[in-house]
C-alpha cells in the first residue's frame, strides 16, 4: 500500500471548538483549550503517525478584525493556514452565523483544496436546527463535505478521520514517525502557565500579557522553570501579583501540577511579572515573542 502524508489545518472563528478537536485528532493536549476567545495565539502542529501515513495537523488562532499588532500576527497565521493545506478542515458551530467575517470565508470559497466543514456542537441544539444549518452552509461551501459533530464528546470525530484519510495525497513523511510537534518543550510550559491565566483574570488582562521561560533545566527528578509574565500597563502588574501575591501563586500551583503531569517529573516553577508597555503594538516585541 502506498504511502499517504498531508498537512490538514485546522480554521474557523473564535470559540467553535478548533482546538478541541486538534487535540481530539492527535490525540494528546496539544492545545491549550479555555472558553474564552484569542486562546489560540500561534499557528500549532500535531502530527499523527502510522505504518503507512502521516498527518500533519495545524490548530490555527480564530478569524477576526485586527485591532492591534498582534492580532494582525494571529490572523496571519490563519491565513497561512489556506497557503499549504493539502485538507481543510473550516469549523463553524451551531452558534455562529454564516456570514461572519465574510472576507476570510471568501477566501475559503475559492480553495481548490478539499474542504471538511465541521459543524461542532450539535449537543447544544437539536435535529432541525442542525438540519437548517446544514442546508445554509452547503449552500455557502457547495463543494465542502459537511460533518456535524460534538467534539468535546467524541461524536462522529472517527467519521472525520476517515474523510481525511480519503482525501489524503501520496507521498513520504515530512517529519519522524516518533515526532508529536513542532514546537519545543519551552513553549508548551509557556502556553500551560498562559492557560491558567486565562482561567483566573477576567477582563482584559488575559490578552495583555505574554509568557516567556527564561531558564529551563533538567536536573535529576527535577525540571527547573524560571518563567515570566510580560503585562502591557503598570496597573495590570498588581493584578497578576494580587493581594499578598496569592493570585500569582495560584497560577503557578496550578501550572505546575499541569507541568508535572505532561513531563512526568517533579517541577519547580518561580513566576515573575514585568510590564512591557504596549509590547502587543511593538514590533520588535512581538518578534521577540515569536509572532
Amino acid at each position: 500500500m502506498a504511502h499517504k502524508s498531508g498537512f490538514v489545518n485546522i480554521i474557523g472563528n473564535p470559540n467553535v471548538g478548533k482546538s478541541t478537536i486538534m487535540n481530539s485528532l492527535v490525540g494528546e493536549k496539544i492545545s491549550i483549550i479555555t472558553s474564552k476567545s484569542q486562546t489560540t495565539r500561534h499557528r500549532i502542529m500535531g502530527i499523527v503517525s502510522g505504518e503507512d501515513f502521516q498527518i500533519v495537523y495545524s490548530d490555527t488562532p480564530g478569524v477576526l478584525e485586527p485591532k492591534y499588532k498582534l492580532q494582525e500576527s494571529m490572523l496571519k497565521f490563519a491565513e497561512s493556514a489556506l497557503e499549504d493545506a493539502d485538507v481543510i478542515l473550516y469549523v463553524t458551530d451551531v452558534y455562529e452565523k454564516y456570514h461572519k467575517n465574510q472576507r476570510f470565508l471568501s477566501k475559503v470559497q475559492q480553495l481548490e483544496s478539499p474542504v471538511l466543514l465541521l459543524l461542532n456542537k450539535i449537543d447544544l441544539s437539536n435535529q432541525e436546527e442542525v438540519e437548517a444549518l446544514y442546508e445554509e452552509w452547503t449552500k455557502v461551501l457547495p463543494k465542502a463535505t459537511i460533518i456535524p459533530l460534538a467534539a468535546l464528546h467524541g461524536f462522529n470525530m472517527p467519521a472525520v478521520l476517515e474523510h481525511i484519510m480519503a482525501r489524503l495525497p501520496e507521498g513520504p513523511a515530512f517529519f519522524p514517525k516518533d515526532q508529536l510537534t513542532d514546537k519545543t518543550e519551552r513553549f508548551f510550559v509557556s502556553e500551560i502557565i498562559r492557560e491558567k491565566i486565562l482561567l483566573n483574570y477576567q477582563k482584559e488582562i488575559p490578552y495583555s500579557v505574554e509568557v516567556v521561560i527564561e531558564t529551563f533545566k533538567h536536573e535529576p527528578g527535577l525540571l527547573r522553570i524560571q518563567s515570566l509574565i510580560v503585562a502591557d500597563r503598570d496597573s495590570q502588574k498588581g493584578i497578576l501579583i494580587g493581594h499578598k501575591g496569592e493570585a500569582l501563586k495560584r497560577v503557578g500551583s496550578q501550572a505546575r501540577m499541569d507541568i508535572e503531569s505532561f513531563f512526568g517529573t517533579k517541577v519547580f516553577l518561580e513566576i515573575f511579572v514585568k510590564v512591557d508597555k504596549d509590547w502587543r503594538n511593538r514590533e520588535r516585541s512581538l518578534r521577540n515573542f515569536g509572532y
